[in-house]
Protein backbone atom coordinates (compact mmCIF):
# COMPACT_ATOMS: atom_id res chain seq x y z
CA UNK A 1 0.00 0.00 0.00
CA UNK A 2 1.33 3.24 -0.17
CA UNK A 3 2.03 5.59 2.08
CA UNK A 4 0.19 8.84 3.25
CA UNK A 5 3.05 10.71 1.71
CA UNK A 6 3.16 9.08 -1.30
CA UNK A 7 -0.48 9.38 -1.57
CA UNK A 8 -0.42 13.44 -1.22
CA UNK A 9 2.87 13.57 -3.49
CA UNK A 10 1.07 11.81 -6.35
CA UNK A 11 -2.44 14.13 -5.60
CA UNK A 12 -0.21 17.28 -6.39
CA UNK A 13 1.39 15.87 -9.44
CA UNK A 14 -1.89 15.17 -10.86
CA UNK A 15 -3.48 18.22 -9.92
CA UNK A 16 -0.65 21.05 -11.11
CA UNK A 17 -0.38 18.65 -14.42
CA UNK A 18 -4.52 18.99 -14.98
CA UNK A 19 -5.73 21.88 -13.55
CA UNK A 20 -8.94 21.84 -14.74
CA UNK A 21 -10.20 19.27 -12.37
CA UNK A 22 -10.21 22.00 -9.46
CA UNK A 23 -12.85 23.44 -11.34
CA UNK A 24 -14.49 20.54 -12.44
CA UNK A 25 -14.52 19.22 -8.99
CA UNK A 26 -16.11 22.68 -7.55
CA UNK A 27 -19.12 21.88 -9.87
CA UNK A 28 -19.65 18.58 -9.27
CA UNK A 29 -19.69 19.22 -5.65
CA UNK A 30 -22.67 21.87 -6.07
CA UNK A 31 -24.40 19.06 -7.91
CA UNK A 32 -23.42 16.41 -5.10
CA UNK A 33 -21.22 14.72 -7.22
CA UNK A 34 -17.78 13.60 -6.51
CA UNK A 35 -15.53 12.48 -9.53
CA UNK A 36 -12.56 10.34 -9.39
CA UNK A 37 -10.24 11.34 -12.39
CA UNK A 38 -9.52 7.51 -13.80
CA UNK A 39 -5.65 8.39 -13.30
CA UNK A 40 -6.10 8.16 -9.76
CA UNK A 41 -7.69 4.67 -10.06
CA UNK A 42 -4.83 3.36 -12.30
CA UNK A 43 -2.00 4.80 -9.82
CA UNK A 44 -4.19 2.67 -7.19
CA UNK A 45 -3.52 -0.41 -9.81
CA UNK A 46 0.25 0.64 -10.24
CA UNK A 47 0.11 0.75 -6.33
CA UNK A 48 -1.17 -3.08 -6.49
CA UNK A 49 1.15 -4.42 -9.30
CA UNK A 50 4.11 -3.19 -7.15
CA UNK A 51 2.15 -5.40 -4.42
CA UNK A 52 2.40 -8.11 -6.37
CA UNK A 53 -1.17 -8.82 -6.30
CA UNK A 54 -1.73 -7.94 -10.34
CA UNK A 55 0.58 -7.77 -13.36
CA UNK A 56 -0.01 -5.65 -16.01
CA UNK A 57 -3.38 -4.39 -14.68
CA UNK A 58 -5.26 -1.72 -16.71
CA UNK A 59 -8.31 0.62 -16.35
CA UNK A 60 -10.09 2.14 -19.64
CA UNK A 61 -13.96 3.45 -19.44
CA UNK A 62 -16.62 2.12 -21.28
CA UNK A 63 -19.08 4.37 -20.23
CA UNK A 64 -20.88 4.39 -18.10
CA UNK A 65 -18.76 1.00 -16.87
CA UNK A 66 -15.17 0.29 -16.31
CA UNK A 67 -13.40 -2.58 -18.09
CA UNK A 68 -10.28 -4.05 -15.82
CA UNK A 69 -8.22 -5.87 -16.88
CA UNK A 70 -4.75 -7.96 -15.31
CA UNK A 71 -2.42 -10.76 -15.18
CA UNK A 72 -3.75 -12.92 -11.95
CA UNK A 73 -3.00 -16.15 -10.22
CA UNK A 74 -6.58 -18.19 -9.41
CA UNK A 75 -6.49 -21.39 -8.12
CA UNK A 76 -2.46 -21.67 -8.91
CA UNK A 77 -2.98 -20.74 -12.51
CA UNK A 78 -1.50 -17.86 -14.05
CA UNK A 79 -4.71 -15.89 -15.84
CA UNK A 80 -5.62 -12.78 -17.81
CA UNK A 81 -8.80 -11.53 -16.49
CA UNK A 82 -10.84 -9.09 -18.00
CA UNK A 83 -14.23 -8.05 -17.90
CA UNK A 84 -16.51 -4.88 -17.97
CA UNK A 85 -18.48 -3.89 -14.72
CA UNK A 86 -21.52 -1.52 -14.68
CA UNK A 87 -22.99 -0.80 -11.34
CA UNK A 88 -26.76 -1.16 -12.05
CA UNK A 89 -28.12 -0.27 -8.25
CA UNK A 90 -26.75 1.51 -5.19
CA UNK A 91 -29.16 1.59 -1.95
CA UNK A 92 -27.81 2.88 1.00
CA UNK A 93 -30.10 3.46 4.22
CA UNK A 94 -30.93 1.88 7.54
CA UNK A 95 -31.34 -1.22 6.23
CA UNK A 96 -29.05 -1.97 3.58
CA UNK A 97 -25.96 -1.17 2.02
CA UNK A 98 -26.10 -2.58 -1.50
CA UNK A 99 -24.44 -2.28 -4.55
CA UNK A 100 -25.50 -4.21 -8.19
CA UNK A 101 -23.11 -5.22 -10.14
CA UNK A 102 -23.41 -5.96 -13.94
CA UNK A 103 -20.52 -8.02 -15.52
CA UNK A 104 -19.72 -7.64 -19.44
CA UNK A 105 -17.61 -9.52 -21.67
CA UNK A 106 -15.99 -11.53 -19.20
CA UNK A 107 -13.05 -13.42 -20.50
CA UNK A 108 -10.04 -15.75 -18.74
CA UNK A 109 -7.07 -16.52 -20.74
CA UNK A 110 -3.98 -18.52 -19.82
CA UNK A 111 -0.78 -16.55 -19.08
CA UNK A 112 1.20 -19.32 -20.05
CA UNK A 113 1.61 -23.47 -19.63
CA UNK A 114 -0.54 -24.56 -16.72
CA UNK A 115 -1.90 -28.05 -15.90
CA UNK A 116 -4.01 -27.20 -12.87
CA UNK A 117 -7.75 -27.62 -13.07
CA UNK A 118 -8.70 -24.58 -13.89
CA UNK A 119 -6.49 -24.65 -16.78
CA UNK A 120 -8.44 -27.66 -18.15
CA UNK A 121 -11.73 -25.86 -17.78
CA UNK A 122 -10.46 -22.73 -19.82
CA UNK A 123 -9.11 -24.78 -22.53
CA UNK A 124 -12.04 -26.97 -22.92
CA UNK A 125 -14.34 -24.26 -22.53
CA UNK A 126 -16.48 -25.84 -20.06
CA UNK A 127 -16.78 -22.26 -18.10
CA UNK A 128 -19.53 -20.40 -18.72
CA UNK A 129 -18.46 -17.16 -18.48
CA UNK A 130 -21.83 -15.18 -19.81
CA UNK A 131 -22.73 -15.67 -16.55
CA UNK A 132 -19.75 -14.95 -13.96
CA UNK A 133 -22.67 -14.54 -10.96
CA UNK A 134 -23.93 -17.92 -11.40
CA UNK A 135 -20.37 -19.45 -11.51
CA UNK A 136 -19.45 -17.56 -7.92
CA UNK A 137 -23.04 -18.28 -6.48
CA UNK A 138 -21.48 -21.72 -6.26
CA UNK A 139 -17.89 -21.23 -5.10
CA UNK A 140 -17.18 -22.18 -1.50
CA UNK A 141 -16.33 -19.92 1.01
CA UNK A 142 -18.52 -17.16 -0.21
CA UNK A 143 -18.45 -13.91 1.88
CA UNK A 144 -21.21 -12.76 3.90
CA UNK A 145 -21.96 -9.72 1.92
CA UNK A 146 -22.98 -11.45 -0.72
CA UNK A 147 -26.57 -10.95 -1.18
CA UNK A 148 -27.30 -12.26 -4.54
CA UNK A 149 -25.34 -14.19 -7.65
CA UNK A 150 -27.18 -14.80 -10.37
CA UNK A 151 -26.30 -14.83 -14.37
CA UNK A 152 -24.52 -11.48 -14.79
CA UNK A 153 -25.34 -9.90 -12.00
CA UNK A 154 -23.71 -9.69 -8.08
CA UNK A 155 -25.52 -8.00 -5.51
CA UNK A 156 -23.45 -6.75 -2.47
CA UNK A 157 -24.60 -5.84 0.62
CA UNK A 158 -22.27 -4.48 3.30
CA UNK A 159 -24.83 -4.84 5.85
CA UNK A 160 -24.35 -8.34 5.96
CA UNK A 161 -21.53 -8.06 6.99
CA UNK A 162 -21.47 -9.04 11.11
CA UNK A 163 -18.78 -6.10 11.92
CA UNK A 164 -21.48 -3.23 10.12
CA UNK A 165 -24.87 -5.53 10.60
CA UNK A 166 -24.54 -6.52 14.02
CA UNK A 167 -22.29 -3.73 15.27
CA UNK A 168 -25.50 -1.42 16.84
CA UNK A 169 -22.81 1.75 17.44
CA UNK A 170 -22.09 0.87 13.88
CA UNK A 171 -25.85 0.54 12.57
CA UNK A 172 -27.05 3.97 14.50
CA UNK A 173 -24.17 5.99 12.80
CA UNK A 174 -25.16 4.58 9.12
CA UNK A 175 -29.24 5.15 9.83
CA UNK A 176 -27.94 8.50 11.05
CA UNK A 177 -25.68 9.52 7.99
CA UNK A 178 -28.14 7.99 5.40
CA UNK A 179 -31.18 10.12 6.56
CA UNK A 180 -29.27 13.13 5.60
CA UNK A 181 -27.02 11.96 2.50
CA UNK A 182 -26.70 8.95 0.56
CA UNK A 183 -24.95 7.08 -1.98
CA UNK A 184 -27.19 7.51 -5.41
CA UNK A 185 -25.44 6.22 -8.00
CA UNK A 186 -22.00 5.32 -9.69
CA UNK A 187 -21.05 5.66 -13.77
CA UNK A 188 -17.77 6.78 -15.55
CA UNK A 189 -17.23 9.23 -18.09
CA UNK A 190 -14.36 8.60 -20.78
CA UNK A 191 -12.32 10.37 -18.30
CA UNK A 192 -13.79 10.13 -14.17
CA UNK A 193 -15.42 7.79 -12.19
CA UNK A 194 -18.62 10.02 -10.59
CA UNK A 195 -19.92 8.68 -7.55
CA UNK A 196 -23.60 10.60 -6.84
CA UNK A 197 -24.91 11.27 -3.88
CA UNK A 198 -28.74 12.60 -2.74
CA UNK A 199 -29.42 14.60 0.59
CA UNK A 200 -32.20 14.40 2.31
CA UNK A 201 -33.27 10.83 0.87
CA UNK A 202 -35.81 10.64 3.26
CA UNK A 203 -36.89 14.22 3.88
CA UNK A 204 -36.37 16.57 6.46
CA UNK A 205 -38.87 14.87 8.48
CA UNK A 206 -37.04 11.56 8.20
CA UNK A 207 -33.51 13.27 8.91
CA UNK A 208 -35.48 14.84 12.38
CA UNK A 209 -36.80 11.66 13.40
CA UNK A 210 -33.69 10.02 12.79
CA UNK A 211 -31.73 12.43 14.86
CA UNK A 212 -34.22 12.00 17.71
CA UNK A 213 -34.49 8.46 17.27
CA UNK A 214 -30.04 7.81 17.29
CA UNK A 215 -28.90 11.14 18.79
CA UNK A 216 -31.21 12.33 21.54
CA UNK A 217 -33.17 9.40 22.92
CA UNK A 218 -29.73 7.38 23.65
CA UNK A 219 -28.78 10.54 25.38
CA UNK A 220 -31.57 11.18 27.53
CA UNK A 221 -31.61 7.57 28.14
CA UNK A 222 -27.73 7.74 29.35
CA UNK A 223 -28.84 10.66 31.58
CA UNK A 224 -32.01 9.43 33.73
CA UNK A 225 -31.32 7.65 36.90
CA UNK A 226 -30.90 3.93 36.68
CA UNK A 227 -33.33 1.57 38.44
CA UNK A 228 -32.57 -1.39 40.74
Amino acid sequence: MPTPQETVDAVRAYLRSHPEELGRALRSALGLRFGVPLAALRWLGAQAERAGKVEDFNIDSVPPGLRLSGNVEMMSTPIRASAIIYVERVLFNEEELTVALRFEEVALKLNGDSETPMAALIKSGALDLTNPGTLVAYMPGRSPILAEANGNRIVLDLMRDPKIGKNPLVRRAVSLLTSFVTLHGVEADPKHLDIAFRALPIGLGGAVRSIRKHVVLPSMSRLLPRTR
